[in-house]
């Protein structure tokens, strides 16, 4: 801790010292490697410094030098709690470049890893905010529930985390046996897990003191910091790639695009838990539409080329709007590649949420955005 005093005169003529603190770059509350150096006048925040960089990877600078197919395994490692959806901005980059035509097996199968993907991230925010918070058993109960899908990622792809699954022009496996059953019979029970989430925590009065009122984005802030996903819904304007620019397979499937008003820490928690329910809607519409037989993957050459030219094409990841931006000079790696990365732009506002704000509420607030410090990073 670095401390800096100045003398500060007040009407009441009470000395006081303002703090410089440093919060982070250790793991706990910070949702990764990131840093904050904050400004305090006792409990108050009068200045926010976000630091970040701890986990640069030189991504895009690495993937001109890597193969279209060897680039996917980095774009797991950007979002980690979101590998899936990463996986699939990549290809459907380089299947836009090259006009390719996927197969219905292979749509239904990215659509249905990439829905539970997003319930699976969403558990994972709601296990750690709520210990943020304090509370200890919804971590358990959300960390047991995401085992759950973990286990089925596993046995369609052999990963947990990491899952190189998505291929351009396809997927890398197809569903085994009685793997959809399993999706089916996971659909079922997590609605009535969500109903327990729901009377164990949003009820709770402290946890409503906790988040009411608190980090307050208005609908101007949110068009104005671009930010995208949760953060902009919350402030009541209903955008979501998946309706407003459809992608993939998703205007098969009926489901709503939840919206809040109030844009503060309590609307972006309802949010994410609405969001579950409708995945699990789009989860079961596809597991019941799933092709009985068919190929999983276009055919593509070995070594993949793109024509020349460029592309770019966003979807939504659990975090907001994710892009890919491809150039090509016709060769089998990109020319250049530029990812847009929802947490990283998101992170902007977070300054601006914390001023005047008292320090218990910091923790709060970052947690209420959501961010994984690999995606901010790059």
């Amino acid at each position: 801790m670095t401390r800096r005093c100045e003398e500060v005169g007040t009407k009441s003529g009470i000395r006081t010292e303002e703090m410089l603190l440093n919060v982070g770059p250790q793991h706990p509350s910070t949702h990764g490697v990131f840093r904050l150096i904050v400004k305090i006048d006792g409990e108050t925040i009068t200045g926010a410094t976000p630091v970040i960089g701890y986990l640069h990877r030189g991504t895009e600078k690495l993937a001109e030098n890597l193969n279209y197919t060897q680039i996917i395994p980095y774009t797991d490692r950007m979002d980690y709690l979101s590998a899936m959806t990463n996986n699939y901005m990549m290809v459907h980059t380089v299947e836009t470049l090259m006009g390719l035509e996927i197969p219905e097996r292979a749509e239904y199968l990215r659509v249905i890893v990439m829905e539970l993907q997003r319930i699976a991230s969403h558990m994972v925010w709601f296990g750690t905010y709520l210990l943020d918070i304090g509370a200890l058993s919804p971590f358990l109960y959300a960390f047991a529930d995401r085992e759950r899908i973990l286990a089925l990622f596993n046995e369609l792809c052999g990963a947990r985390l990491t899952y190189n699954y998505m291929r351009v022009g396809g997927v890398k496996w197809d569903a085994p046996e009685g793997w959809i059953d399993k999706v089916k019979e996971f659909v079922s029970y997590m609605r009535g897990q969500l109903e327990g989430y729901h009377q164990l925590v949003s009820g709770n009065e402290v946890f409503l003191n906790r988040l009411k009122g608190i980090g307050v984005i208005t609908q101007e802030e949110a068009i104005n910091y671009s930010l995208s996903g949760v953060l902009l819904r919350s402030t009541g304007v209903k955008w979501d790639l998946r309706k407003d620019a459809p992608y993939s397979i998703y205007d098969r499937f009926d489901f709503e695009v939840p919206t809040e008003t109030a844009g503060d820490c309590y609307a972006r928690y309802k949010l994410r838990l609405r969001e579950m329910e409708e995945s699990l809607k789009i989860v079961e519409q596809a597991a019941e539409q799933f092709p009985a037989d068919g190929e999983i993957m276009a055919k593509v050459p070995r070594v993949i080329r793109t024509p020349q030219g460029e592309a770019f094409t966003r979807i939504e990841s659990p975090r907001g709007e994710i892009g890919c931006y491809i150039a090509s000079n016709g060769k089998d790696k990109p020319y250049r590649i530029k990812f847009r990365r929802p947490s990283f732009a998101n992170l902007q506002i977070l300054p601006k949420l914390l001023i005047g704000k008292n320090i218990a509420d910091m923790v709060a607030i970052l947690g209420s955005i959501d961010i994984v410090l690999g995606e901010v990073d790059g």
